[in-house]
């Protein structure tokens, strides 16, 4: 049985949607299956074993041979589990007996099953989206009509991956027993308010240190002026982090996360990756629905007094207060449970 997945969307949501992997796997026992994404997550399905093919898009043209071979290819099943555009018009062209999901209805995304339509009324109903109880898991297990056992699958990391992590421990001399991974992101300019203050991650660090932890101060490209001028401030007050390179692949980033301990972030990939290496995760939610995350009995949930204030209606707005909303007490708290 050939069996074809588009995911295109955020890397956070890739990694959230490999649990579907074993699941198929279990019900399709023959199952082959391939998977269309985009070039930045091909690193997450390095070494997964359910995979058996990994596609990227945009297709260089048109006429592109990659394009020509997929719509020749037969599927028995398609599922489409993303509403981006070039996700729905490829689930129209893809030859498949039977398709979940997604697909294009003259430009506008609709469903191909009912299961799937639930997860499609949140994204266009703010009041459902506000009253959801239910993870993005759930969702697209549903989107799938597949039974939802919380299935988990992780990041695999190679021998290389692994070599990456450990010179980087012996380069910097660190100590992993007590190792706290902090990181500044919250998801770029779509989401402004979605990671927590400077000042506070700043006075978290300090009040860390005190009690004998260690820390790497994770960002990534977005966040390399934020990340310079942390790193610099505690520098000054005598305060020694280690810090990722902002440019880290993919799997460089998964293999710093894996050493540590534990894992303090906002809702943003790296809390997804924590959780697919099955890191102890205390995650800050401030204008994204905390009901969506699958905890997984790792993630501690730490979630903003004001969130409803601006979920979902506000989530593109810049607040001050709400940044700072979440006390540094709370955050230990959460780190000492």
């Amino acid at each position: 049985m050939k069996i074809f997945i588009i995911k295109l969307g955020a890397l956070g949501d890739v990694v959230r949607t490999l649990p579907l992997l074993p699941a198929i796997k279990e019900k399709y026992k023959d199952a082959e299956i391939d998977w269309v994404t985009k070039p930045n997550a091909v690193q997450v399905f390095e070494g997964n074993p359910f995979v058996k093919k990994v596609f990227t898009i945009p297709f260089k043209t048109q006429e592109s041979p990659l394009r020509r071979a997929l719509l020749t290819q037969k599927y028995d099943i398609l599922f489409n589990f993303d509403i981006e555009d070039e996700a729905t018009a490829l689930a129209n062209e893809i030859n498949a007996e039977v398709k979940y999901g997604f697909y294009s209805d003259t430009g506008y995304p609709a469903t191909f099953n009912i299961g799937a339509e639930y997860y499609l009324n949140t994204l266009f109903d703010d009041e459902l989206k506000k009253t959801n109880e239910m993870t993005y898991q759930e969702m697209m297990f549903k989107s799938a009509e597949i039974e939802y056992k919380k299935q988990h699958c992780p990041i695999y990391l190679s021998d290389k991956d692994k070599r990456y992590a450990e010179e980087f421990i012996k380069k910097n001399k660190i100590n992993t027993d007590k190792l706290i991974g902090v990181h500044i992101g919250g998801g770029g300019a779509r989401w402004p308010s979605k990671a927590w203050s400077e000042y506070k991650i700043k006075e978290f660090i300090e009040r860390i240190k005190g009690k004998g932890y260690e820390v790497i101060l994770f960002g990534g490209p977005d966040e390399i002026e934020k990340h310079s001028k942390l790193i610099d401030e505690l520098k000054n007050k005598g305060i020694l982090v280690y810090y990722n390179n902002p440019h880290n692949s993919v799997k460089e980033f998964a293999a710093l996360i894996n050493i540590c301990q534990k894992i303090i972030c906002s809702d943003t990939f790296a809390l997804h990756i924590a959780l697919a290496l099955k890191k102890p995760t205390a995650g800050l939610f401030f204008c994204t629905s905390p009901h969506e995350v699958e905890d997984y009995g790792l993630l501690r949930k730490i979630i903003s007094p004001l969130l409803y204030n601006f979920f979902p209606e506000k989530q593109d707005q810049y607040s001050e207060e709400l940044v700072n909303s979440i006390s540094v007490e709370d955050v230990l708290n959460a780190l000492r449970n």
